[in-house]
C-alpha cells in the first residue's frame, strides 16, 4: 500500500478536492482505496459519505491495529473506497505528545496495508499540528495544493521546511510537489505569482494546475467527481483534475 498526504498550513487551497478526486480516479482505475479524513471540518467525509466504513479517524490514534483489522477483514473483492471519517475527538489529538500520536497512527496505517488496500489518501487540517505531523511520519508521499495568493504563498517555505524536518524521522517521505489550485486565468496577479513560484521552486511545481472552477464545488457538494457533472463548463475542470490524478498515479508508482 502506498500512502499519500495532502498538506498545507493554509486553508481553502484545494486539499480536500484533491484527495476526493484522487479517490474517485483511483477507484475507476481498479484500485482499493482507503481515505482518512484528519480535518475536523470533515469536508472529505461529507463528499465521500457513501463510502463510510464505520471506523473513525480518532481511532487511528488510539487503537493498536486489532480494531483496524477487525473492521476491514471482510472487504469484498475488487475496486473500492472506504472512508475513515473525521470525528469530534480528533480535536483532542493536539493535547497528546507527538511521539504517542505518531506511533499509534503509523501502527494503524500499517494495519490498513495488511487489509488489502492499494493506496491510502489522507486529508489534513490547515495547520502543522500533531495530527498532520503524524500523517507525514506514516506517509510515503506528500502533495501540497496551493492557491496563487500572497497568504498561501507565504506559507510555502514553512511547509517545505516542515517536510524536511519530518524526513529526519521518515527518510522515505517523498515530496511530489505543489499543485497550483484555483487559478484564475483572467487575474494577472495569479499569472505573476505562478511565474514567481516556477522560478523559485522549479523542481517542486507540478505541471498540472487546477483552475478556479465552480463545477468542482458542485461536484464536491453532490458527492461525485467533477467528470460526472453534466455541464459544459465542467469539461475543462475534468480534464485538469484527470491530468493531476494521472501525474500523481505515475509518481506514486502504484502497482495494479
Amino acid at each position: 500500500m502506498k500512502t499519500l498526504v495532502t498538506a498545507n498550513q493554509k486553508g481553502g487551497v484545494g486539499k480536500t478536492s484533491t484527495v476526493v478526486h484522487l479517490a474517485f480516479d483511483f477507484l475507476e482505475r481498479g484500485l482499493r482505496v482507503a481515505v482518512i479524513d484528519l480535518d475536523t471540518q470533515a469536508n472529505a467525509s461529507y463528499t465521500l459519505q457513501k463510502f463510510q466504513s464505520g471506523y473513525l479517524a480518532s481511532q487511528m490514534f488510539s487503537t493498536k491495529g486489532d480494531a483496524v483489522r477487525a473492521c476491514f477483514k471482510d472487504l469484498p473483492e475488487g475496486p473500492l473506497v472506504r472512508l475513515i471519517a473525521s470525528d469530534a475527538p480528533l480535536a483532542d489529538m493536539e493535547k497528546r505528545t507527538m511521539a504517542d500520536v505518531a506511533s499509534s497512527f503509523t501502527h494503524n496505517v500499517k494495519a490498513l496495508a495488511k487489509c488489502g488496500f492499494d493506496v491510502c489518501l489522507i486529508d489534513t487540517a490547515p495547520s502543522l499540528g500533531v495530527s498532520m505531523a503524524a500523517a507525514l511520519y506514516a506517509a510515503d508521499y506528500v502533495l501540497s495544493p496551493i492557491e496563487l495568493e500572497a497568504y498561501s504563498i507565504q506559507g510555502i517555505k514553512k511547509m517545505v521546511m516542515a517536510i524536511a524536518n519530518v524526513r529526519k524521522a521518515n527518510p522515505g517521505l517523498k515530496f511530489l510537489g505543489m499543485v497550483p489550485s484555483k487559478i484564475d486565468g483572467r487575474n494577472p496577479r495569479h499569472g505573476r505569482h505562478l511565474q514567481e513560484l516556477a522560478n523559485a521552486y522549479p523542481q517542486l511545481m507540478i505541471p498540472a494546475g487546477i483552475g478556479l472552477r465552480s463545477s468542482i464545488a458542485d461536484a464536491l457538494a453532490s458527492g461525485v467527481p467533477v467528470w460526472k457533472i453534466r455541464k459544459t463548463a465542467a469539461r475543462k475542470a475534468a480534464q485538469e483534475v484527470r491530468a493531476l490524478a494521472a501525474h500523481v498515479f505515475e509518481k506514486m508508482e502504484i502497482a495494479q
